[in-house]
């Protein structure tokens, strides 16, 4: 354990380094993505506006929703998403084979090795939208509640990664696993919109199957005080349980998708 902690530095400075290298790609892509997302929205915000509530939530509601979907999100993802999406072609090609030689766990250096700094434009507008959101939104602050949403939103980073990872881990028996991350978006589309909105099967499935109400939606309606559909009083724990308890499954599927792993060729 104490040789791995030594070794992630040095496996996420190589990686800063090289991406470093290229810095006018770099912020050109932050800037991109920053804008892409604020373009999406202002649509939003335009609608609401119009109609002067979705579900019940206002602006200032929904920007606070958007800006924790959005920063969970990016957090989770930059130790994921890219690295398990290409996990079809390292099994197809055959270089997983050479990861599972290193003395290090393959999830490990799979993460740390190619940490996707290219999220800074989605933390940055994340940060900026939430800072925005609270100034206008009539929260009791304490040292609970700051402690709540720093845990949600870590809660929340952690189950992104989780299934991103349960994902990514299926192409190791399977093979193919693409289409599950095209399944796995649209879910979190849905997921920056208030759960109550929906009908009561999809809000199920996005509370147990698809548990990505747990992304933004649950940790916003707790700090503005709005019921929570069907988990209620239990809504605050859910939401910080919900991340640890993805890690398990994830671990545990990882684990056992090593252990029936054929190489390349089957």
């Amino acid at each position: 354990m104490l040789a791995t902690l030594k070794i992630l530095p040095h496996l996420v400075s190589i990686h800063v380094r090289t991406h470093m290298q290229y810095r006018g790609a770099l912020f050109i892509g932050w800037f991109a993505q920053a804008v892409g997302y604020a373009g999406t929205y202002a649509a939003i915000a335009l609608i609401i506006t119009r109609f002067e509530n979705l579900g019940g939530w206002t602006w200032p509601q929904m920007a606070l929703l958007l800006s924790i979907h959005l920063l969970a999100y990016a957090l989770g993802a930059s130790l994921s998403f890219v690295q398990f999406r290409d996990m079809e072609e390292k099994v197809r090609l055959g270089t997983f084979d050479a990861i599972l030689t290193k003395p290090i766990s393959p999830w490990v250096f799979l993460a740390f090795s190619g940490l996707n700094i290219e999220y800074g434009g989605h933390i940055a507008l994340a940060t900026g939208l939430m800072i925005w959101s609270l100034g206008y939104l009539p929260i009791d602050w304490s040292i609970g509640t700051a402690l709540y949403l720093g845990a949600a939103i870590i809660s929340a980073a952690m189950l992104t990664a989780s299934i991103l990872t349960l994902i990514g881990a299926t192409a190791i028996v399977w093979v193919r696993s693409r289409h599950l991350f095209a399944i796995y978006f649209g879910f979190w589309e849905l997921a920056r919109y208030p759960l109550n909105i929906f009908p009561l099967p999809l809000q199920i499935l996005m509370l147990t199957f698809a548990p990505l109400a747990f992304l933004a939606y649950i940790p916003a309606a707790v700090l503005l005080g709005k019921p929570v559909p069907l988990l209620g009083d239990f809504a605050p724990l859910a939401s910080l349980l919900a991340g640890p308890i993805a890690a398990l499954i994830a671990a545990a599927h990882w684990r056992w998708s090593l252990r029936n792993y054929q190489g390349a060729g089957g």
